[in-house]
Formats: structure tokens, C-alpha cells, sequence
């Protein structure tokens, strides 16, 4: 007990706390009021990650008070243009979307890990991305976040004793990891993600939330302090 006690503590003198005014000062600066969600860059193994990260992303983003350009739209508009290959869009310079589409910001996302795992004693299901918000009009980083979430899909309700049972358990793992929904999990990221943004323009408290502190972990990642 007390070598856990010792880690929970470390981990916490680890972290530190800062405002959010603090953290994203040219957020604060610009302002934005739409932005332009990018097809993300995927590089998981999962050949699907691309659509269930864009049926879940505008909802939040909208929530935080931000207009979104329509995701469909956008993807005809730059296949229109010769753009099939999200990595490329790193190098296009910011205005061009400014003079595209209108936006003030765009949201870059980069899908690290979307990935189902299996093994004999258990299972589990990891998704890991990262975030990047750019401003059409200066190129700056607005705001950022990495995030990760893993789903553990083992199985340990089985009441069936021995091998018998033990055998059991690895199937109904394997079942559940391969038929684990990824949408519930890609909300998840997205919401926790997106929950320390600052406020946009539509929302409520737009502008007056610059105080509200987040914590920062020691690997980098962010989340709003409780």
C-alpha cells in the first residue's frame, strides 16, 4: 500500500496546473469563430479510423461554441483540388484556407494509434491522437492536445471452472475486442480532448473563461482540473 501511496505521489508533484489563458494565449488573441476540420492524417493500422474519427469530431467542437465547416464538404473540396493525401495538407500555407473557405482556424489531426489488441489473458482496444489548432491569418498554434484512451475488453465473468473455463474466457475476449465499437471510444477522445479548448463564439461563456485551470501531466497531456 504505502509503494502506491509513494507513486500516486510522485505522479501528482509530477503535475502542474496552469490557466488556460496561460497555456493558449493566441487563442485569446485571435479569437476565432470557424473553423475548418482537416481529414486527419492516419497512421494506424486501422484502414477505417479516418471515417470514424469524422462522424464524431464536429459535435463537440460545435458544443465548445464554434462554427464547423460541413467535414463532407470539405474532403469533396480539396479531392476537387487534387488533395487525396492528408499528410500533404502540413504544407499548404495556412491563408490559402482563409481564401478557400473563409475559415479563421484549422484543426490538423494526426491518428497515432487506432488499433485492437489480443492476446491469451486478455484484451484491449487503444486509440492515441493528437490535435493541432493553426490560425488561418498568422500560422500560429492556437491550441493543441494529445490524447489517449484504452478500453480493456478482457474477460473475467465466466463462472465455468478449470481449463474449461479459462478457454472460455479467451474467446469471449477475443469476441469482445474484435466487436468493440470504435465510435463510443473516438467521442470519448474527442470530447475529453476538446474540453480544454477555450470557449468559442457561440457558446455561452465565450471569452470568460481564460481562469479556469488545467493540468498538466508530465508526459504533456492536458486535462481540466476537478
Amino acid at each position: 500500500i504505502i509503494k502506491y501511496i509513494l507513486i500516486i505521489f510522485m505522479l501528482l508533484v509530477g503535475c502542474a496546473q496552469k490557466s488556460k489563458l496561460d497555456i493558449f494565449p493566441e487563442i485569446y488573441n485571435e479569437l476565432p469563430k470557424s473553423i475548418l476540420v482537416l481529414p486527419p492524417i492516419n497512421k494506424s493500422t486501422s484502414a477505417d479510423a479516418t471515417e470514424y474519427y469524422s462522424t464524431t469530431i464536429a459535435e463537440p467542437l460545435s458544443f465548445a461554441g464554434y462554427y464547423v465547416y460541413p467535414i463532407e464538404i470539405t474532403k469533396e473540396v480539396l479531392k476537387s483540388e487534387g488533395i487525396y493525401d492528408a499528410a500533404l495538407l502540413k504544407d499548404i500555407p495556412m491563408v490559402k484556407f482563409q481564401e478557400y473557405f473563409g475559415a479563421d482556424a484549422v484543426l490538423f489531426t494526426e491518428i497515432i494509434e487506432w488499433d485492437k489488441s489480443f492476446y491469451v489473458i486478455g484484451g484491449n482496444v487503444e486509440v492515441n491522437l493528437e490535435f493541432i489548432l493553426k490560425s488561418t491569418k498568422t500560422e500560429k498554434t492556437l491550441w493543441s492536445y494529445k490524447g489517449n484512451i484504452k478500453v480493456d475488453t478482457s474477460s473475467d465473468d465466466t463462472e465455468v471452472p478449470g481449463i474449461a473455463g479459462f478457454l472460455l474466457e479467451v474467446a469471449i475476449t477475443a469476441a469482445k475486442t474484435a466487436a468493440q465499437d470504435y465510435v463510443p471510444i473516438a467521442k470519448k477522445i474527442n470530447e475529453q480532448g476538446l474540453s480544454t479548448i477555450p470557449y468559442g463564439y457561440y457558446h455561452p461563456k465565450f471569452n470568460q473563461d481564460q481562469a479556469i485551470m488545467v493540468t498538466i501531466r508530465p508526459d504533456g497531456s492536458l486535462y481540466i482540473a476537478q
